[in-house]
């Protein structure tokens, strides 16, 4: 049975609690969260358990290399604190089953691409960029095959992560590919972040999408013509899971000639799209999203954006109608790096 590696002592020992302190969703001054911190290690009932978005960034802002928010989401689920209402959640669980019917496996060589949940996103990893690399997908009736199931973060069913995920590690180790690159930040924040803090093992090395897009960008740089556009970055909660890979971001813009607007919601100050807090339980949590998007869009309106950047295909569905609304063109990472290159894109 796998387990949270949590060292209560630390958390304990914590002079700033950044975790809380910092949360942009939650106003808590340091007396307070120690005080719920306390009872959150004890599995007693806290605020924080009811009124967090699970946007993950308390994963980034502890100090302590501890997982606050793995510990939050464990509680949610032991006292039944359910951030979405019953009926989605139980709806949410079914829905994802993966291993419906027999998986086919297929040997790989060299490099692999795990698209996850997201094979209708094709597209958008093809071309010159991602030559001699296989594609890790399934069709739509076994699309959960790969599926790396962190999204139940979302719906306090931390267990149900835990029930799936060897068997989904397996499927993929099963391939043989020497480098596993993830296109989604869930994906590669699920085999280094949260196996990690499990102890779950994972045979394969994983690469996040936009270290490999760089290291293929560098090898190719005679061949790029900068874009100058003028780019917003919306960062996804799961990017919070691998926050050293985050980089990358301003390293691509600057390989490929665009200017990385500047923002008050950027980096660790990241707001988030919204789309998990729409349906949640809170009160007014409708509103409380429309007016998160608003800010955001808002924010890349006044740092004179033309672009908006996605990597999370869900941010890319909750905010990229509006964010085209405004004016405001939105567009894959791996998109914008292959038209630097000269290439036609979806």
């Amino acid at each position: 049975m796998v387990q949270l590696r949590f060292d209560e002592n630390k958390c304990l020992a914590c002079e700033t609690h950044d975790c809380l302190t910092r949360c942009q969703y939650m106003q808590m001054d340091l007396s307070t969260a120690k005080q719920e911190m306390e009872k959150i290690i004890q599995g007693r009932d806290s605020p924080v358990l009811r009124d967090c978005v699970t946007c993950y960034a308390c994963e980034e802002y502890c100090t302590m290399g501890n997982h606050p928010f793995y510990l939050i989401v464990s509680r949610q689920e032991e006292l039944d604190i359910l951030p979405l209402p019953a009926p989605l959640v139980k709806r949410g669980v079914q829905m994802a089953i993966p291993f419906r019917g027999a998986p086919r496996i297929e040997p790989i060589r060299g490099t692999a691409l795990n698209m996850g949940a997201f094979s209708m996103l094709a597209k958008s990893v093809q071309g010159r960029l991602f030559e001699g690399v296989t594609l890790m997908s399934t069709d739509s009736r076994k699309m959960f095959h790969y599926f790396c199931q962190l999204m139940y973060l979302h719906f306090g069913r931390i267990s149900v992560i835990n029930e799936r995920l060897e068997k989904t590690i397996g499927m993929i180790a099963a391939h043989g590919a020497d480098e596993v690159v993830h296109f989604h930040d869930e994906c590669y924040g699920t085999y280094t972040s949260y196996t990690g803090a499990f102890g779950i093992d994972v045979p394969f090395k994983s690469t996040h999408l936009f270290e490999f897009l760089y290291e293929r960008l560098n090898a190719m740089k005679g061949e790029i013509t900068p874009l100058n556009y003028k780019v917003a970055y919306q960062r996804p909660c799961s990017s919070r899971l691998s926050s050293d890979k985050h980089l990358f971001v301003d390293k691509l813009f600057d390989l490929i000639g665009v200017e990385h607007v500047k923002r008050e919601f950027v980096d660790s100050n990241a707001l988030c799209c919204g789309s998990t807090i729409m349906g949640q339980k809170r009160e007014g949590s409708r509103r409380f999203c429309l007016d998160l998007q608003k800010k955001n869009i808002d924010d890349m309106q006044a740092a004179g954006a033309q672009l908006c950047v996605f990597n999370c295909p869900a941010c890319m569905q909750t905010l990229g109608k509006p964010v085209a609304q405004s004016g405001i063109m939105p567009i894959f990472m791996s998109d914008l790096c292959r038209l630097a290159i000269g290439e036609k894109t979806p």
